[in-house]
């Protein structure tokens, strides 16, 4: 190896690596077409044994339906045997799914590290959570709404004068209820 750990160098040319890999790219473009034209005939090979050519000629119609009947029984052998086919392609497919997440759960073992109690300050979690947008000490209770005495006052004094609901039903019932609602609301005003 060199000092600086670099790979070292080829000893193939780069007009001779361009030649081996036309020479591969040749050979596997011919090895495709092959594999294809060997497909082509064992497919037309097969269906030359499981479909034999039809003979329709000279067949009286009690014939012809016996030869529907037949066909059409083949058909469902057929159906029955891909249907069967895929249900056990499926139920690989799935195991294998399965295998590979077992697989994945038992090389991806690892103890989770015990959390530490961290204290944090309101101003660092803002810190931390808006980084250079958060300006300032951030004071929770200016934003509480304050209340003043003089509205406890004057909300006992009106709960005071309730008193009895039913009272106030029948009083406030009625256009002449309205009214007085109306009357008093607008002198508190």
């Amino acid at each position: 190896m060199n000092p600086k750990g670099d790979k070292p160098k080829c000893k193939i040319s780069a007009s001779r690596k361009l030649s081996l890999k036309m020479l591969l790219l040749t050979r596997a473009c011919e090895d495709l077409e092959r594999e294809r034209q060997e497909r082509e005939e064992e497919k037309v090979r097969y269906l030359g044994e499981k479909l034999p050519p039809l003979q329709l000629s000279g067949l009286s119609m009690d014939e012809l339906q016996n030869l529907c009947k037949q066909l059409h029984a083949k058909i469902d052998v057929v159906d029955e045997e891909r249907y069967d086919c895929e249900s056990k392609v499926n139920k690989h497919n799935k195991d294998i799914h399965e295998l590979k997440l077992k697989v994945q759960d038992l090389g991806g073992k690892f103890k989770k590290p015990a959390l530490r109690k961290v204290r944090v300050s309101a101003d660092e979690m803002m810190r931390a959570l808006l980084g250079s947008k958060h300006k300032g000490s951030m004071d929770l209770r200016a934003n509480l709404k304050s209340v003043k005495k003089e509205d406890v006052k004057q909300d006992k004094v009106l709960t005071t004068e309730v008193g009895d609901w039913r009272k106030n039903v029948e009083a406030m019932s009625g256009m002449e209820g309205r009214k007085k609602m109306f009357d008093t609301g607008g002198a508190a005003q």
